[in-house]
């Protein structure tokens, strides 16, 4: 019983690293779409 809860707490604590890493670059990508300037807009001239 006692292992199954430690592998319940080791997956539960790697599902929370998951999701914090994958919030924190979602919220980068929105920070560099917000800050890129106006004319360039991310997008490279032809």
């Amino acid at each position: 019983m006692k292992k199954l809860l430690a592998l319940a707490a080791i997956a539960g604590g790697v599902l929370l690293v998951v999701r914090r890493k994958s919030s924190a670059k979602a919220e980068a990508d929105l920070w560099r779409e917000a800050t890129t300037p106006a004319a360039n807009n991310g997008v490279k001239k032809a």
